[in-house]
């Protein structure tokens, strides 16, 4: 078995216009005076990285890579999730998405997603570049609209759907593969790939590509009221990351799942910070050890009522306290006996 690495953070949530949270150089020193010992590096902020340069620099790779480890971290992983979810985004969602790509491309659809896939290969580059094998993204969505469907969904478009999805996403997977990097979709809500079923069904459309996996995020599924733990049994030989976020879900008979168009506040399901929310991370942590998971632990702060440093804090020791230092053997080797077969075939009454 493996020990779980950790514990990470994601920088996206804290990057900002005020130091320590404006270079790579100061977060990263923030974020080990906190207690981690990883960074999660978004691709679309240019305090970070340049995910272009990246690629095609092995040099710049280096250097980025030196500028993290001087702070005495690694890098965990790199993060593209809004350029991926502009990949495929439904009409009637354009001009919220524009905000994701560069001013050049709002009002062009076409060429904002072929902006999006030429990032997401830089991506796979870059990672490649950095010695990372894991990459994080969002799937984009042409069917979330149809959820939940009144009128009901004309035969056939949910195949179509992930045909689609499928055709866009297998050249960025093929570039994943040859840089021998996995390409890891957070499964989540507004995506297509929103739960169990929907990845198998984007998996089967994929041809089963071997780089198409999982970033497992509970927090997702608390909100869903789907079993995040059974999730683990059935998907586990996919997941290569782990967002270690809280949430919770206190439905009334005024609001459930949907929330009602409410602020996040208001909500029956809430984000919260580690600790705070009802994920049970002792059953997660224990599950993902007992699968052999020996990736990182990466927290991403999206809480709707602590303030994100609070937040940040707490959840270095939070994570590092929830790391199972797996055995090297079984707990009952004192009574063993060792290999013999001849008292084998004497227990089992055939000698």
């Amino acid at each position: 078995m493996k020990t779980i690495k950790g514990p990470g953070i994601f920088l996206a949530q804290f990057l900002g216009d005020e130091a320590p949270f404006n270079s790579l150089k100061s977060i990263c020193e923030w974020a080990a005076g906190l207690g981690y010992k990883g960074v999660q590096i978004p691709v679309w902020d240019p305090r970070c990285i340049d995910i272009k340069k990246a690629a095609e620099s092995k040099d710049y790779a280096d250097e980025i890579k030196g500028i993290v480890q001087e702070a005495g971290l690694e890098i965990t992983e790199l993060s593209s999730h809004i350029i991926g979810q502009l990949v495929a985004v439904h009409p009637a969602y354009d001009d919220l998405f524009d905000g994701f790509a560069p001013p050049q491309y709002h009002g062009n659809p076409a060429e904002r997603t072929r902006w999006a896939v030429e990032q997401l290969k830089y991506s796979a580059k870059a990672s490649r570049n950095l010695g990372l094998n894991a990459h994080g993204t969002f799937s984009g969505a042409l069917l979330w609209h149809t959820v939940y469907p009144w009128p009901q969904r004309p035969a056939g478009l949910v195949e179509t759907g992930f045909r689609e999805l499928a055709k866009r996403w297998v050249p960025i997977l093929d570039v994943f593969e040859d840089c021998g990097v996995d390409l890891c979709y957070e499964i989540h809500p507004g995506e297509d790939l929103h739960d169990g079923i929907t990845y198998e069904r984007f998996l089967e459309a994929t041809g089963n590509h071997k780089r198409a996996c999982l970033l497992y995020d509970p927090s997702h599924f608390v909100l869903q009221c789907l079993n995040y733990l059974e999730y683990i049994d059935i998907y586990h030989e996919k997941i290569r990351m782990f967002h270690v976020k809280d949430a919770e879900f206190n439905p009334t008979g005024r609001s459930g799942v949907y929330g009602g168009y409410q602020g996040w506040v208001e909500r029956p399901g809430r984000f919260r910070s580690l600790g705070d929310g009802q994920v049970d991370f002792k059953g997660i942590f224990s599950k993902l050890s007992q699968y052999d998971y020996g990736s990182w632990a990466v927290m991403e702060w999206e809480c709707c009522l602590k303030h994100p440093e609070d937040g940040a804090r707490e959840g270095a020791p939070f994570i590092r306290d929830h790391i199972i230092r797996v055995t090297e053997k079984a707990f009952d080797d004192f009574a063993g006996g060792g290999a013999d077969e001849t008292l084998n075939q004497k227990v089992l009454g055939l000698k």
